[in-house]
């Protein structure tokens, strides 16, 4: 079976899992597709789709975005860290980016779980050591589009309420797609892409539609356990 067939189910479980938790939609698009195809194949195709949820939610929860923490702090040292990220991409081997890739989802997928079982309650890390986790977390989203992870640990503890957190997320996920799409425009690899692309675009819609379905109807913490439980083993699998 073509692998981009299976890369369009991936896409489908990814935007109902974001729909439903409101994160995932890249990390596990990714993590399931990298099993079967390049990581940099995959990005031209996954970043972009990521901006049309990301721009509709920023729109849409623009209230809740706390500039401050957005303009001074998270975006420019994620940007740098994003274009380094690109940068150094090119001469990495694709088998040790799939690697390297399934650390960080063994370790996101592991730590959530671990916190998940014994209610842990995260502290604020001291400033120079946010700093340099938000830098880490730009690299990781300019090799793999996934800052999430380091992000999320980097803001550990954070004064921002939950609407404020997860808007001011979401804002720079659409900032830093917006960048690396017009990137992969520049380097050509947004054009070869973009067949796919337009075919994978209903997907999102009907990934979100039936997210919000299954949103009303399941057990969030169980269902977040569950995805974590899929990412730990798909994580292993990237690394055999």
């Amino acid at each position: 079976m073509d692998p981009w067939l299976w890369l369009a189910l991936f896409i489908l479980v990814a935007y109902t899992v974001e729909a439903v938790t409101g994160f995932g939609s890249i990390v596990i698009a990714l993590s399931l597709g990298a099993i079967l195809l390049p990581i940099p194949a995959l990005l031209p195709v996954l970043v972009p789709l990521n901006i049309l949820m990301s721009g509709y939610l920023s729109v849409r929860h623009r209230r809740h975005i706390h500039w401050p923490t957005l303009l001074r702090l998270i975006l420019p040292l994620m940007a740098v860290g994003t274009l380094v990220g690109y940068l150094v991409r090119p001469v990495i081997s694709a088998s040790l980016l799939q690697v390297l890739f399934g650390i960080l989802i063994i370790w996101f997928a592991g730590r959530e779980l671990w916190r998940m079982a014994n209610n842990h309650v995260p502290r604020a890390h001291p400033a120079g050591l946010t700093r340099g986790l938000m830098l880490g977390a730009g690299v990781t989203h300019g090799l793999f589009a996934s800052g999430g992870p380091l992000l999320v640990y980097a803001l550990a503890g954070t004064t921002l309420d939950k609407a404020r957190f997860r808007a001011t997320l979401i804002a720079v996920w659409f900032a830093l797609n917006s960048l690396l799409t017009v990137i992969f425009l520049l380097d050509g690899s947004l054009i070869a892409a973009a067949p796919r692309l337009v075919l994978y675009i209903p997907l999102l819609v009907v990934g979100v539609l039936l997210g919000e379905w299954l949103h009303q109807r399941v057990n969030e913490q169980r269902f977040r356990q569950l995805v974590f439980a899929m990412l730990l083993v798909t994580g292993v699998a990237l690394l055999v």
